[in-house]
């Protein structure tokens, strides 16, 4: 049970770099985008095909990153160029991905059990466990991410990325060209999710086709379940930028946790994209039903002091 906890909680971080790219379309430009299935995938690919063809596993990550970075520039040509709509776009470099991911690997999966990873050397210098390094290979990716999104979304290009999923309206009349900041925006999130892909696919020592699907689903769920816990920490500064996407990553780890937990106790392993969307879907209701009972409450307790008077 703890050996299971432990590689959730790797998988968790490693996985909520991926979460940080979803947070940035979902919760910056409100915008759930369908890439991320394929662009996951696509980072896991070329990550793969690299590393069997002799590359350095950094070089190999990078280049799953850029890989991502493409995809999701596509997406946003499409979105903002041809005017198509966001989740139409997503869905339709999606669908591509798939059949480019295939012509990458020339098959449906690429084994790395023999080729030497970031993590297989790090373990070899260090001696600790997998599980170990990659947590702490994933910790120390997460919180760089963290900072530079902190510093870019904190510059003039970065803010005007933000305030357009805000009120989009408002900045094309301060002469920000929106079209811009959106296709910035989906090609740095597509760029993590590709990051993010490349490391799985380095950790788990193989790529396969299919290794994207439902990856929206588990960034949306990380996301809602980080803010909510986030939100229940006396000592959580929730409005800060900083905090946003410290939570998201913290959400990822949990969403992990839950289930590692599930599939210990039994669980069929075939029902856990039923249990990934249950969760998604009470983690996205607990909150909207908890506002209305507080503000039901507090109508009735007003009603209450005002009948009293």
């Amino acid at each position: 049970m703890g050996l299971a906890l432990l590689s959730a909680v790797s998988q968790g971080i490693l996985w909520g770099i991926m979460v940080l790219g979803v947070f940035i379309t979902y919760k910056l430009l409100d915008i759930a985008d369908l890439t991320v299935d394929g662009s996951f995938a696509l980072g896991g690919c070329v990550c793969a095909v690299l590393v069997v063809g002799g590359v350095d596993p950094v070089v190999a990550v990078l280049a799953a990153m850029l890989a991502g970075m493409v995809a999701g520039a596509v997406t946003g040509f499409l979105h903002t160029v041809f005017e198509i709509p966001a989740i139409l776009a997503g869905i339709l470099t999606q669908i591509g991905l798939w059949s480019i991911n295939l012509r990458i690997m020339g098959k449906s999966n690429t084994p790395l059990l023999k080729n030497d990873t970031i993590f297989s050397v790090v373990g070899d210098l260090t001696g600790l466990s997998s599980n170990t390094v990659a947590m702490i290979v994933g910790v120390g990716v997460a919180v760089l991410i963290i900072a530079l999104l902190y510093w870019f979304f904190g510059t003039e290009i970065g803010s005007a990325c933000r305030a357009t999923g805000n009120n989009e309206a408002m900045v094309r009349a301060l002469g920000v060209n929106t079209k811009v900041t959106k296709l910035i925006a989906l090609t740095l999130s597509n760029g993590l999710v590709g990051l993010s892909g490349g490391l799985i696919c380095e950790s788990q020592k193989y790529a396969d086709i299919g290794m994207g699907t439902g990856a929206i689903v588990i960034g949306l769920a990380a996301i809602v379940i980080g803010e909510v816990l986030w939100r229940v920490l006396p000592w959580a500064k929730l409005h800060s930028f900083g905090g946003r996407l410290t939570a998201a990553v913290v959400g990822s780890v949990v969403y992990f946790l839950i289930r590692a937990i599930v599939l210990q106790l039994g669980m069929d392993a075939n029902d856990m994209k039923l249990l990934s969307a249950i969760i998604v879907a009470l983690a996205l209701c607990v909150p909207v039903v908890w506002e209305k009972y507080q503000l039901r409450r507090n109508y009735k307790l007003a009603l209450r002091d005002e009948g009293g008077r």
